[in-house]
């Protein structure tokens, strides 16, 4: 028995943010579940040259392993060093492999351990499989011990019960304060309203709205644009274009103008209970934050007081128009006041342990209820009318919905009932 676990993160990268938002989150994390003991070994594909674009070396709170990106058997074979893990993640959005590694994680699912799918991109996720009834990723959910995602409260929670998760829970981005924090402006980065994103298909469109059509409006004012993909857009005479703004730069990019600009892609405005790393990073900083209107914002910050809103590019003109330095320093301050009590990495990973623990106690009353028969390798058991086969790690060329507890928007335990603890779990193998 112990209360520190081996972890395995299958995701896109821990060391580089180059087109890949998620690692701040990642980072987060792990880097917080590392603070409370545990040992996490992330892998990651060489592939889109975020090798070749790191912005962190190897971390000395997580292990990293990376595997060609244009080989199924370094990928499969990356897993098969998972298999004593008591925690196998497979996050969404690796971007090489992802059917392969979804599928072949459930081999290694065992008595002893949970096998969860983190998904980063929850209404992209559960769009493109609600469209699709043959995606090859839909038959497999309800095969995961757990699914945890990046946010989207209780509407992605019910479409994936309805889609036979056993668990679905949201966890948060949050504010991790080793890396984000006040600091001194840097004049590289002066201006009015600054945004920081990459040019996505599900986001252009809003970028051009909240911030493209706000510079417009306010022809005397400065404007500051950071992010992979733009150099080609044209942009109105007062956007200046910083390109990909390194992780070192980005409290400094955030603190910098009078304001900072949050602007969610469409999907996950519409499911709402999203907020993006962007507004943790930006109020760990202290920066005035501006963002556009989604549902569920107010669990996280106090519209008016610590963020403003605003529903299209008129109104983040006018916040601009009538934002003063002091006013923005006050909702700067208090935004970062709140994210600090509230909504840091180590808050997440508390609630994270409490979840793994339920998740686990019902892993144990299912192999006890109904062991699994033993299979030949590759072969998987029928789920409903269709048998699932899954890549065998021994070949590597080889091509009951249970509701047991639900979780408020906020991601805290609504159902009553015996919740282990993290300690109490069985570790697939002792530790050496």
């Amino acid at each position: 028995m112990k209360n520190r676990l081996n972890i395995a993160f299958f995701g896109s990268s821990l060391v580089s943010a180059f087109w890949n938002g998620a690692a701040t989150y990642y980072r987060g994390i792990i880097r917080a579940l590392a603070d409370r003991g545990h040992r996490v070994t992330f892998y990651e594909p060489d592939a889109y040259e975020r090798q070749q674009h790191r912005d962190i070396a190897d971390p000395d709170w997580a292990r990293v392993v990376v595997y060609r990106g244009d080989s199924h058997v370094a990928a499969l074979h990356a897993l098969e060093q998972a298999r004593d893990a008591d925690l196998i993640v497979k996050a969404s959005g690796v971007g090489v492999f992802d059917e392969l590694l979804e599928a072949a994680v459930l081999e290694l699912k065992t008595a002893h351990n949970l096998v969860a799918f983190w998904d980063v991109d929850a209404p992209a996720t559960l769009d493109r499989v609600t469209i699709n009834l043959h995606d090859a990723f839909r038959p497999l959910i309800r095969r995961y011990d757990l699914i945890l995602t990046y946010g989207g409260g209780d509407p992605v929670v019910t479409a994936y019960e309805a889609l036979g998760a056993r668990l679905c829970v949201p966890i948060y981005n949050a504010l991790d304060p080793h890396t984000h924090f006040p600091v001194p402006p840097d004049p590289r980065f002066t201006s009015d309203l600054a945004f920081l994103g990459n040019r996505l298909p599900d986001r252009e469109a809003r970028v051009e709205e909240f911030f493209l059509r706000a510079a417009e409006l306010l022809p005397e004012r400065r404007f500051l644009l950071g992010g992979s993909g733009w150099p080609d857009r044209p942009l109105p005479a007062n956007v200046t274009y910083a390109g990909h703004v390194y992780t070192a730069d980005h409290n400094a990019f955030n603190v910098t103008p009078t304001a900072v600009l949050n602007i969610n892609r469409a999907s996950m405005a519409r499911y709402g209970f999203s907020p993006p790393t962007r507004v943790f990073e930006a109020a760990g900083a202290g920066a005035c934050l501006i963002t556009d209107a989604w549902t569920g914002l107010e669990l996280f910050l106090e519209p008016g007081r610590e963020v403003l809103v605003a529903n299209d590019g008129s109104e983040v003109a006018e916040h601009v128009r009538t934002l003063d330095r002091a006013r923005a320093e006050h909702i700067g301050a208090a935004a970062r006041q709140r994210v600090l009590a509230e909504h840091t990495y180590a808050h997440r990973v508390a609630q994270l342990e409490s979840v793994l623990g339920h998740a686990q106690a019902e892993s144990r009353r299912r192999a006890i209820e109904a062991p699994p028969p033993l299979a030949p390798a590759g072969l998987e058991p029928a789920v409903g009318d269709a048998a699932v086969k899954a890549p065998s790690l021994a070949e590597p060329d080889a091509p009951a919905h249970a509701r047991t507890a639900t979780f408020s928007a906020a991601g805290t335990l609504r159902a009553t009932g015996p919740s282990p603890l993290v300690a109490q779990m069985e570790p697939a193998v002792p530790e050496g």
